[in-house]
């Protein structure tokens, strides 16, 4: 039986999604794991502020536009560049986090359902890459295709702390400082099982990288949110600005001494 030519524009979306370019994620390193915990706090305190002091769809619209305009310049560059990688997950962290808001506080969707339903996402995005890749490893993300897997997996991750996160400190009623310490227990949990008791490199990776939404947002709330609340009343704009600085001095450190990009070939 003789097959049918490909059309001319299916062979071209084939080999533009399997084209290797070069590395577009950073070295894992301890920067790393800093920089990805201040923009989950960021995102939140961010967030927050925007809904309460602009009107709440404007602030929606204004969070996709950030968000659409950081994938449009990640995607356009062939290689890790420090200044774009940050800014996309940024604007994952700030729309993520105003658009699982809105599935609680528009679609009135309590937080256990949400967060029961990112998860359940999560796997079918993890099982669909897997099948397609035959990797989950964020060190070969070399092709558009991987890159489109990998960010679509970044936004369920966040999708998935942001529920869980409130699901404990509102929900279970654990407040925002003790719900940032279980968080903080369950992103070492996989660091040390990868260290000590040998957890698969990818599996501890993917682990602590979707505990670091709940984390770092946890805390985020218990600085900026008013005493009456359970925080510390700093209020949301003080925060942002604080960990926006944060975030500037230690992706200037990255770009300028490219420790977090040992190599540009995959």
């Amino acid at each position: 039986m003789i097959k049918p030519p490909e059309s001319k524009e299916n062979n071209f979306i084939g080999k533009l999604l399997t084209t290797r370019t070069f590395r577009k994620v950073p070295e894992i390193t301890i920067y790393f794991w800093i920089i990805k915990l201040l923009t989950t706090a960021l995102g939140e305190s961010t967030s927050d502020y925007l809904v309460h002091h602009i009107d709440p769809v404007m602030a929606v619209v204004l969070g996709f536009i950030g968000f659409a305009i950081a994938m449009v310049l990640q995607f356009v560059v062939h290689r890790y560049m420090p200044w774009i990688y940050w800014f996309a997950v940024t604007m994952v962290a700030l729309f993520g986090t105003m658009a699982a808001d809105v599935v609680h506080i528009v679609l009135k969707v309590p937080y256990e359902i949400s967060t029961g339903f990112f998860a359940v996402a999560l796997v079918i995005i993890f099982g669909v890459w897997y099948k397609v890749e035959n990797t989950l490893s964020i060190h070969s993300i070399y092709t558009p295709r991987r890159e489109i897997f990998y960010w679509i997996a970044v936004v369920a991750t966040f999708a998935l702390g942001t529920a869980a996160g409130d699901w404990t400190a509102i929900t279970l009623k654990l407040g925002f400082l003790t719900s940032g310490v279980v968080f903080a227990v369950l992103f070492a949990i996989p660091a040390i099982s990868y260290w000590k008791l040998r957890l698969n490199g990818i599996t501890a990776f993917w682990l602590a990288y979707i505990m670091t939404r709940p984390f770092g947002a946890s805390f985020a709330d218990y600085f900026g949110k008013a005493k009456d609340a359970g925080g510390l009343g700093y209020g949301n704009g003080l925060v942002s600005a604080v960990l926006f600085i944060l975030i500037i001095g230690f992706v200037s450190y990255l770009a300028v001494t490219r420790k977090d990009n040992k190599s540009d070939q995959p």
